[in-house]
């Protein structure tokens, strides 16, 4: 049992951060305390913060208790981690209104009787100045300077404020006011999990065991997913958009959204993908992530609804039998539609491509698009049309 329990906490994990350890608090046969925090720095989650959530679910699934903390004190400083300027702090409101959504949408993966959510501000509001000192203390600026952003920025001549020094530590000292058997980051939060590790042990306490999860990719197949980067799936999408978004993705990418989304058990993942390699057409298995994605964050019922639409729309005939097929190249990892419609010969040129797409004359395999800066990502073969005759079956490779 042990032995599987711990297969399922490695899969899709970048580290774990001592293994070793981990075992030995299994085998003590209690409910570990697994934390993992988020700053409410946005206003919706989406699939890359699920990877996170997705762990927590499975630690709660082996009786496990769950602190999902909300970093309300944190999140008013700003997490410097892959900053290369400091990062502007959110005010009090701003925050506690990010938070209430957060606490609204995780519970759409974990189980709400089992999980406590807790906020940072309950500790860090009762810190005084000498207590933080005291805190700085156990920590020295040449370890900070180890940081790779840190270490960018003070090489290149960028500025870096003194309070962005304290989030790692206040993130650490999160561990020890949580008294953390286990806490759970994405690999770029790496330091500030460690520092926790360093603090438990100042304070007294068992180090915890650090588990890192990869950052997921975006639509696009390069960047990490990203709200602002506008290749991101919100978990509260619609589920058509939902739906779509996902069967948007590249047929390779699919296998690490399997991976790191999914719950369906890694050795049938991997039949599928062995299928794939012999023959099988990727469509089938992509619209059974899709579906089960679109089922966990609305209902089974969306579901089915979503794949009668998306059969509805190549079963009405609206497609011609014989079209323009052609390959374009892409460059970062996509190409943006109105580019592609360009260079496709769907349209006059890219302002033609934007007037068409603001009028809704715009679709692809079938299904209308409405954002001008949509990027293509490569590694796809889909049918584009702009109004109702000029229609071209594009593969897009890197």
């Amino acid at each position: 049992m042990q032995e599987e329990m711990l297969e399922q906490l490695r899969r899709g994990a970048d580290e774990i951060l001592v293994e070793s350890e981990l075992v030995k608090k299994l085998e003590q046969g209690r409910p570990l305390i697994i934390k993992a925090g988020f700053d409410p720095t946005a206003p919706d989650l989406h699939l890359g913060h699920t990877v996170l959530i997705n762990k927590l679910k499975q630690f709660q699934d082996f009786g496990h208790e769950v602190h999902f903390l909300i970093g309300d004190f944190t999140g008013m400083i700003g997490d410097p981690t892959g900053k290369n300027v400091t990062r502007k702090p959110l005010t009090k409101e701003d925050v506690l209104e990010n938070a209430k959504t957060y606490q609204e949408q995780v519970f759409k993966i974990l189980d709400r009787d089992k999980t406590k959510i807790v906020f940072n501000s309950t500790w860090m509001d009762k810190v005084s100045s000498a207590d933080l000192i005291q805190l700085a203390a156990k920590h020295t600026v040449a370890r900070m300077l180890e940081r790779d952003d840190f270490n960018k920025r003070f090489k290149g001549g960028q500025p870096i404020a003194i309070h962005e020094f304290l989030y790692p530590l206040i993130q650490g000292y999160d561990s020890v006011e949580m008294r953390a058997d286990v806490e759970l980051g994405g690999t770029d939060q790496k330091f500030n999990l460690l520092v926790g590790r360093q603090l438990q042990e100042m304070y007294g306490q068992k180090p915890q065991t650090v588990i890192t999860m990869p950052i997921l990719e975006g639509l696009d197949g390069v960047q990490k997913m990203s709200k602002s980067l506008n290749n991101y799936i919100g978990i509260a999408d619609p589920a058509d958009d939902m739906f779509g978004k996902v069967m948007s993705i590249s047929d390779e990418l699919m296998w690490r959204y399997f991976e790191l989304l999914s719950f369906r058990p890694m050795n049938e993942i991997k039949q599928w993908k062995q299928e794939c390699e012999e023959g099988a057409n990727p469509r089938n298995y992509k619209v059974s992530l899709a579906q089960e994605i679109v089922e966990r964050f609305h209902d089974a019922s969306s579901a089915i609804k979503v794949l009668e639409n998306f059969e509805a729309r190549f079963q009405r005939g609206a497609m011609p039998d014989e079209m323009d097929e052609m390959t374009l190249q892409a460059e970062g990892g996509g190409l943006a539609i109105a580019n592609l419609l360009k260079d496709a010969g769907l349209t006059k040129g890219t302002s033609d491509a934007m007037r068409m797409i603001k009028q809704g004359a715009v679709k692809i395999d079938g299904e209308k698009i409405s954002d001008p800066k949509l990027i293509i990502p490569s590694g796809t073969q889909q049918v584009f049309q702009v109004g109702k005759r000029r229609f071209a079956r594009v593969e897009i490779k890197a």
